[in-house]
C-alpha cells in the first residue's frame, strides 16, 4: 500500500493480491454452502403438470393435499397442452397431471370434475344481452373450437352439435385458450370452450352459459401405473378431497 493526499491506495503489486484474496473468499463461501447441502438429506422431487389455465383452480388444492409433506419434498410445476402432459407422465417426467382423459396414452385417470362448456363472444356482441345462448345461435356465425392438440375438446364439441341437430363446421380450430380468445376478439366469432376460460378472459371477450343441458368435458388427475412414488400414492389417496363435497361442478 502507499499513502497519498487521497488516503491509502493499493500499489500495482497489491491489486493482484486483492483479486486473489476475493477469489479465495468466494471459494470458501462456495465450499461452505456445498458442505451445508451435503449435510442435509436430499428432498424428494414431486412433479405436477397442469393443462394451461387449469392451475388457477387446481394448484392451490393440490398444494393443500400435500401440505403436510411440503417441508420434505420439492414440488415442481409444469403448464402445457394436455397431450404433452400425458406424454410427460408416460416418460416419467411428471408424477401427476391435471388434464383431459387422453385416450391414446396408457395412463390411469381419476376424474375430479365435469366442466360445463360455455360460449365466448366479443364484449360488444349483440348476444351479450342474453342470459344464456341457445345452440341455434351458433349457426351462421364465425365458429371457433378445439382442434389439433385439443382433440378431446373437439370430440365433445362435435358430439354436442350433432346431438343438437346442427351442422356447423369450424371456421378456426385452436389448441389453446389464448388463441381462442384472440380469434373471438379479432374475427368477432363465437367459441365453445370449457368454463375455466372465465378465469382468463380479457376485457374484449365475455362468456355466457349455454341454454339447456350444456355438454361437459372431464378434468382428470392422470398418472402412470408404473410410477411407484410414495408421494404419488399419498396424493392419490387424497384425491377425493380436491373437490369439496358441497361444491357443484361449476369450475
Amino acid at each position: 500500500m502507499s499513502r497519498s493526499v487521497h488516503g491509502i491506495e493499493l500499489t500495482a503489486a497489491g491489486k493482484p493480491f486483492l483479486d486473489h484474496a476475493r477469489l479465495a473468499l468466494a471459494q470458501v463461501d462456495a465450499a461452505v454452502e456445498a458442505a451445508r447441502r451435503v449435510g442435509q438429506p436430499k428432498r424428494t422431487t414431486f412433479a405436477i403438470g397442469f393443462q394451461t389455465g387449469l392451475e388457477i383452480n387446481w394448484l392451490p388444492r393440490a398444494m393443500q393435499v400435500l401440505r403436510e409433506e411440503l417441508k420434505n419434498i420439492q414440488v415442481t410445476i409444469l403448464s402445457d397442452y394436455s397431450p404433452d402432459l400425458a406424454e410427460a407422465l408416460v416418460r416419467g417426467r411428471l408424477d401427476v397431471a391435471f388434464l383431459r382423459t387422453e385416450p391414446t396414452f396408457d395412463l390411469r385417470y381419476e376424474v375430479v370434475d365435469h366442466e360445463p362448456m360455455i360460449v365466448l363472444m366479443p364484449s360488444d356482441h349483440r348476444l351479450t344481452s342474453r342470459e344464456a345462448i341457445h345452440p341455434r345461435e351458433l349457426v351462421g356465425k364465425i365458429f371457433i373450437g378445439g382442434a389439433n392438440k385439443a382433440a378431446v375438446l373437439q370430440a365433445v364439441t362435435e358430439d354436442y352439435l350433432r346431438r343438437s341437430g346442427l351442422d356447423i363446421k369450424l371456421d378456426h380450430g385452436v389448441d389453446n385458450m389464448a388463441m381462442a380468445m384472440s380469434l373471438v376478439s379479432s374475427t368477432r366469432g363465437l367459441a365453445l370452450m370449457p368454463a375455466y376460460a372465465k378465469n382468463l378472459l380479457p376485457w374484449s371477450v365475455v362468456s355466457r352459459p349455454l341454454e339447456g343441458e350444456a355438454p361437459t368435458i372431464d378434468v382428470a388427475v392422470g398418472y402412470s401405473k408404473a410410477n411407484t412414488s410414495p408421494i404419488l400414492k399419498l396424493f392419490l389417496s387424497r384425491v377425493d378431497t380436491l373437490v369439496p363435497k358441497a361444491t357443484s361442478s361449476t369450475l
